[in-house]
């Protein structure tokens, strides 16, 4: 004959913890309900799984029931809620994708978890008289862990083209998100007599004046592995007065540089982008700017090493005679292209860089 216990509730030693069998068939738990904890190879070795099984997966980070479609996340413990910037829940399928072109805080809600980033920088502005194009901003990705707290952003602007009044190009200023910095783009060289700064990507050099002059500005200024951009290219020390400038360091590759002989003399192409599919599409970044030519019969530098949008990355071509160098375009950190001169040294401004940006994506299950 089979035998049988009935109770109403059961308590642990210490009191502390209590389960109550409820009339309507129903437990209640007074304390904490420990599953069994295991990994995914083990929840698989399982044999004959009864319909309704509760694990705490140590893989995954979540809880899961089995039942006729197999096991079944309840909860995933990880989710990340968070807030800033502008976000976006559609473009990238089960993500959510905040952006940020001006200075915010992204707010970690709940959840502990990583978050993919993308942090550009300014890009660096074009030299002015046969400048060199200006560098892209650095460009970094990758993943870091987050919970919940503010974390800081800063969203770098361009760099300021030169000008013959004169006025010295810049560089780009540097983004942040949190822990990840990337360095603003060097500038150009160009007149007055200023040499190409290093920086996220380097400054490509300029074509008037003396050595350094002449020389590119060094990538990667923050060190940081793997690189976040390359060295710009150096200006033509040789050749007839319509000598070109350098092209600007891009995120996916050195600037060209530029010549001055045969005629017609050439500016340097800037360093091609780089591409991120954070928002769920493949988008161009940090293209080096163009370097500047001489007068009308001179090659002007492209930005970005191309003459095709969007693969640019938002560099700025250079220009020769007397016009302006093209700007970076807004939020790629594209670098800023140099401008030309006259046979009478008229000179236009340099480009301005291009504004940085910050993108962070997680996923919502």
């Amino acid at each position: 004959m089979a035998s049988e216990v009935r109770v109403n509730s059961i308590t642990n030693r210490s009191g502390l913890g209590t389960a109550t069998f409820n009339n309507d068939g129903s437990i209640t738990v007074a304390g904490n309900l420990n599953l069994n904890s295991v990994t995914t190879a083990v929840r698989n070795a399982g044999v004959s799984t009864a319909a309704g099984a509760l694990v705490y997966n140590t893989t995954t980070n979540s809880v899961e029931v089995y039942g006729p479609v197999g096991w079944v996340v309840v909860k995933n413990t990880n989710i990340i809620s968070a807030t800033g910037g502008t976000l976006d829940t559609t473009s990238r399928s089960g993500y959510n994708v905040h952006t940020f072109t001006s200075p915010g805080t992204f707010t970690v809600t709940a959840g502990t978890n990583d978050v993919e980033y993308l942090v550009i920088a300014g890009g660096g502005g074009g030299g002015t008289s046969n400048g060199g194009g200006g560098g892209a901003g650095g460009m970094r990705s990758g993943t870091i862990t987050v919970s919940p707290g503010d974390y800081s952003v800063t969203r770098g602007g361009g760099g300021v083209g030169g000008s013959p009044t004169p006025i010295a190009p810049t560089n780009g200023v540097d983004s942040v998100f949190g822990p990840i910095t990337s360095s603003g783009g060097g500038r150009g060289a160009g007149v007055p007599g200023v040499d190409a700064n290093p920086g996220g990507s380097g400054g490509g050099g300029g074509a008037e004046g003396i050595v350094p002059f002449y020389t590119a500005g060094t990538g990667n200024s923050g060190t940081y592995t793997p690189s976040e951009g390359n060295d710009g290219g150096n200006g033509a020390q040789t050749g007839t007065g319509n000598r070109g400038g350098g092209g600007g360091g891009g995120a996916g590759g050195i600037g060209d540089a530029g010549t001055g002989t045969p005629n017609p003399s050439t500016g340097g192409d800037g360093g091609s982008a780089a591409t991120s599919s954070i928002t769920g599409s493949t988008v161009y970044y940090a293209g080096g700017g163009g370097g500047g030519c001489g007068d009308s019969t001179g090659v002007v530098g492209l930005g970005g090493g191309t003459s095709t949008a969007p693969e640019k990355g938002g560099g700025g071509d250079g220009t020769n005679n007397a016009t302006n160098g093209s700007s970076g375009s807004p939020n790629t950190g594209g670098g800023g292209g140099g401008s030309g001169r006259t046979t009478t040294y008229a000179s236009g401004v340099g480009g301005a860089g291009g504004s940085g940006i910050i993108i962070i994506a997680y996923p919502t299950a």
